[in-house]
């Protein structure tokens, strides 16, 4: 399972490129069902709703219109798997020839970098239109940078992947359409930044530096009068204007509004909680195919509730799904592929670039538990107390591979040794180590004692009952050492709030970011996991979160990450991140499982553009590289 990552280095060296569309020979089509709004004076012709040149994306198979494509979700809180079908960047990860990852223009004509990569020329499409049909100009540029991301209400901490060395960027605009990101110093990865996290928060599809203006200046404290705002919380039904911004935002989330313009190839149209949420095409789509269609091919998504992954795997048998990698294990492998006829079905496989990990918060409010877990040897007392094998055989299907949570194979920043830090299986010498730390006492049960005499137990928090099977088998691993591990399965959104609100022991989290590290490396430097509350002291300057000690090894993480984001050049960047992950594997502040196990997609034998062996990391969008835009179902 090898990948290469397309990023020339010349983006760190001055460099100027174009989407060199070659549109002014094509005729442009449209969807029957778009063509039918024409025809009644709804909508305007497809030429005036499209770019003057649209961005081109080549198709596996240029496809036909029409259809609806099912697939299943389990809640309001799974607002990411439908997302990440259609987000839209400045810059975009796409596939390659050879299905490698590579950088392409999203909605822009060029971009261009100078010498030293503190300056970032952006142009927009000429034309380019908000969904409904208003222009998307640099004045929503504007309005993203004065207004949103310098507006302390609003986004209270700029992250440092947008502040390098704590200066954040700054933003000219030269005309309506053009605009220049700088930097006070070097940033060679700020290309691969914005592919993956666009511009941050406080959106859930996330658009890069472009905001609707015309719509969301309605909800801006800076634009809006207090009693405009109160007035427009009481009718999203949220506590305060601040509730309107964010991933999940009542006016801001695509997912839960309706009336929020997105430049994305669909939007909602039925918003959860509803039994079937549904998503219609977006008729000012700025992208067409080879042949000059205007995508997407697919009119409809329509995205099911399921309670349980029983339930999923029936969908599946009997057919009802049409294209879904979200919510489908390898512990139901064979189940999907013994099933294929029966449900007119295929399974294509992907590659992961996670490690299922357990993830221990070494900022817990309990005091006795996160003196534990900052112990190293602990740490890998519980790391080499693992049965990997049996793991990856019995809930993977055999499938995956034992690893550590370190960078993928083919990854460029992939080191064997560390791949397999504190991995080989040896209960003897863990009961050794965790006697080692004072941990000799046990109870009637035969569970070791805590300093302070109590149970050693640790609470370890899934958001899918998918997981069960695999950590009732580490359970017994812990039993093993005489440490109780207590299973919860949660709702994702209490999971996702509990490492913000730091009120979690230990989640059972797929530790991802790792292909293209440098492109989210926040997940290497505890942000949302192992060490949130540390992240955020220092993305505040120490205003927030918690101070951690003189000699903790995570601040010299947060120094080698702000030199790596001012490097002058990659190579010198790249020595810093790679000394990241050394670090934080070498710790052991993670606790890799398993991981680059083959992921399926479960595709309809009537859907058709889903490429095999693609890698699906966060960093890339997951399902997003696959380009969904281009699939279509036969009719």
């Amino acid at each position: 399972m090898k990948f290469t990552t397309r990023i020339s280095t010349a983006l760190a060296a001055g460099l100027a490129l174009s989407t060199c569309l070659a549109t002014a020979a094509l005729a442009f089509q449209e969807a029957p069902m778009l063509a039918e709004q024409v025809a009644a004076g709804a909508l305007p012709p497809v030429e005036e709703r499209l770019p003057a040149n649209p961005t081109v994306v080549n198709a596996m198979e240029v496809g036909s219109y029409g259809g609806t494509w099912n697939r299943a979700y389990n809640g309001p809180g799974d607002r990411w798997g439908p997302t990440k079908l259609m987000e839209e960047r400045v810059l975009k990860w796409s596939p390659g020839e050879d299905g490698a990852a590579q950088l392409v223009p999203g909605y822009i004509e060029s971009y261009e970098v100078n010498a030293d990569s503190t300056e970032f020329t952006f142009t927009l499409l000429e034309g380019l239109k908000w969904s409904d049909g208003e222009p998307v100009t640099t004045e929503d540029v504007r309005f993203w940078y004065e207004d949103i991301f310098l507006n302390p209400e609003i986004v209270a901490t700029i992250d440092p992947t947008f502040a390098p060395g704590g200066e954040p960027l700054t933003v000219e605009i030269a005309d309506e359409r053009t605009f220049t990101v700088k930097f006070a110093q070097p940033y060679v990865y700020f290309l691969q930044i914005l592919a993956k996290d666009s511009t941050g928060e406080p959106s859930l599809d996330r658009p890069s530096f472009i905001f609707p203006k015309h719509y969301l200046s309605q909800f801006n404290n800076k634009y809006a009068s207090e009693d405009e705002l109160k007035a427009a919380a009481a009718r999203f039904s949220v506590e305060s204007w601040k509730n309107l911004w964010g991933s999940q935002g009542a006016a801001t989330s695509w997912w839960t509004n309706p009336e929020l313009p997105v430049i994305t190839a669909w939007k909602i149209e039925t918003p959860p909680p509803a039994e079937v949420v549904t998503m219609v095409r977006n008729p000012y789509y700025y992208a067409v195919d080879q042949e000059g269609n205007q995508l997407p091919y697919i009119d409809r998504i329509e995205h099911r509730l399921f309670q349980d992954p029983e339930t999923l795997n029936l969908m599946v048998a009997q057919g009802q799904i049409d294209m879904q990698d979200r919510h489908v294990g390898l512990n139901n492998f064979t189940f999907y592929r013994e099933n294929e006829a029966r449900g007119n079905y295929h399974v294509v496989q992907q590659i992961g670039a996670t490690t299922w990990s357990l993830v221990p918060n070494l900022n817990v409010e309990d005091e006795v538990l996160r003196g534990l877990f900052e112990t190293r040897e602990f740490r890998q007392a519980l790391s080499i107390g693992i049965d990997r094998e049996l793991v990856n055989e019995l809930a993977y299907s055999g499938l995956a591979e034992a690893r550590q949570a370190s960078p993928i194979t083919g990854s460029p920043y992939f080191d064997e040794e560390l791949e397999q830090h504190w991995t080989e299986y040896d209960p003897d010498l863990a009961n050794e180590l965790l006697d080692g730390v004072g941990l000799t006492e046990t109870d009637s049960a035969g569970y070791r004692l805590r300093p302070d005499g109590q149970r050693l137990a640790i609470v370890v928090e899934a958001n899918d009952p998918v997981h069960s099977d695999t950590l009732e088998l580490l359970a017994d691993n812990f039993a093993d050492m005489g440490i109780e591990m207590l299973v919860r399965i949660i709702d994702r959104t209490q999971w996702d709030n509990n490492r913000t609100n730091n009120t979690f022991q230990m989640q059972w989290l797929p530790f991802d970011r790792l292909s293209v590290v440098p492109a989210d490396p926040r997940r290497m430097m505890g942000w949302d996991g192992f060490a949130n509350q540390y992240f955020v002291w220092y993305n505040t300057d120490g205003e927030s979160g918690m101070e951690p000690p003189a000699d903790h090894g995570i601040r010299a993480i947060f120094d080698l990450w702000d030199e790596a984001s001012q490097a002058a050049s990659v190579a010198e960047a790249d020595e810093a991140v790679n000394q990241i992950i050394r670090n934080v594997v070498e710790a052991g502040w993670v606790i890799g499982v398993v991981g680059e196990e083959p992921t399926p997609f479960i595709v309809s034998n009537n859907f058709h553009n889903v490429r095999a062996g693609l890698v699906m990391d966060d960093v890339h969008r997951g399902v997003g590289l696959a380009e969904p835009q281009q699939m279509w179902i036969a009719q």
